[in-house]
């Protein structure tokens, strides 16, 4: 028995619901479409699941596929591609076709850069648009409004994983624009300090800017700040933690390890405090030296607080650290011994 599924949905299908409902003409019966035959899509003689496409959708992919045999690229062929896109944005091929037939036609590249910021503020997670609008940026060679751009399409979401790509491949290919980068990283962190694309958009600024000494004691405090008015924040403290591979001979890992025992000290049980903790003591070299035996038994403490209190979801995992730990240390501790059952 066959079946039968819809699509394509989402947008697309509004978009053609709009068309149908209009006055739109279907391309079988425009007259100056007269001298092309639709090429039918071919799902082969053992189709198991039946699309339900609409009639447009159809009318438009069977034309769309008939111009690809050909090769045709005209003023009505663009029209065409330019039907298919908004019926399917996800199809590379038909993104593919449209530059050769820009490229042929020699359309301005700035009135294409202009459409493809509309289709784009209509699809902002979809890959191909991103794709399309770097291959224009490149031709042209002008990246003097992605960043005001994206910073638009952020402010729609601004954890839009495919803007925050294109974004950085613009401070890369352009590094003259990374100047002001971190002013706008600030600003959406003081809008949401859980925002972790802005964490690693802010990670993303420092590694490339090869930051000084000076740089990165900077960001140091700047995150303890941010820790101490939201200390559950694990964007924060994962932030935290890639700075710490900037440190010179332990300089930075005695700044942290100050900063959380001030905070444990404070009564604060965060359970990426008591992480932090844990893997800052178990890296300790004078640790590994001294075995000091009352360190290594507040790091299990440790452990066990977070099996049985503050994360017991991953109590499974700081059992597995307790272990590790005691038999590295060849110490057992039972009065906080894990019991994961």
């Amino acid at each position: 028995m066959e079946d039968t599924i819809y699509g394509p949905k989402s947008d697309s299908s509004e978009l053609s619901d709009e068309a149908e409902s209009s006055n739109y003409v279907m391309y079988r019966h425009r007259p100056e479409w007269k001298d092309v035959q639709p090429v039918p899509q071919d799902d082969g003689p053992s189709q198991v699941v039946k699309i339900a496409y609409s009639d447009k959708f159809v009318d438009v992919f069977d034309y769309f596929r008939a111009i690809l045999q050909s090769g045709e690229k005209s003023e009505r062929s663009l029209e065409l591609v330019t039907d298919a896109i908004s019926l399917n944005p996800a199809n590379y091929t038909v993104w593919i076709y449209r530059l050769e037939i820009v490229l042929h036609l020699e359309i301005d590249l700035y009135k294409e850069l202009e459409y493809i910021s509309n289709v784009i503020r209509e699809f902002t997670k979809n890959y191909q648009v991103w794709q399309y609008r770097k291959n224009i940026v490149e031709m042209l060679n002008d990246p003097s409004d992605e960043l005001k751009f994206t910073a638009s399409i952020l402010d729609m979401d601004a954890k839009n994983y495919h803007a925050w790509q294109y974004r950085q491949w613009v401070l890369t290919t352009y590094s003259n624009l990374m100047e002001n980068e971190l002013d706008f990283v600030e600003t959406l962190l003081s809008q949401d300090m859980r925002n972790n694309s802005a964490w690693n958009q802010r990670y993303f600024v420092i590694y490339n800017t090869d930051p000084s000494n000076e740089t990165i004691d900077k960001e140091l405090h700047y995150t303890f700040d941010r820790i101490k008015i939201l200390s559950k924040n694990e964007s924060a403290w994962n932030y935290l933690r890639g700075l710490l591979l900037y440190s010179e001979n332990g300089n930075l890992e005695v700044k942290v390890r100050n900063f959380c025992n001030e905070l444990y000290d404070k009564g604060n049980r965060s359970p990426h405090l008591l992480s932090c903790m844990i893997d800052l003591l178990d890296a300790d070299e004078n640790l590994k030296e001294s075995n000091d035996t009352e360190k290594i038994k507040f790091v299990l403490k440790l452990c066990f607080e977070l099996a049985t209190i503050y994360d017991p979801m991953r109590r499974f995992y700081w059992a597995y650290v307790s272990n590790d730990i005691e038999n590295k240390y060849s110490i057992s501790n039972h009065e906080t011994k894990i019991n994961v059952y």
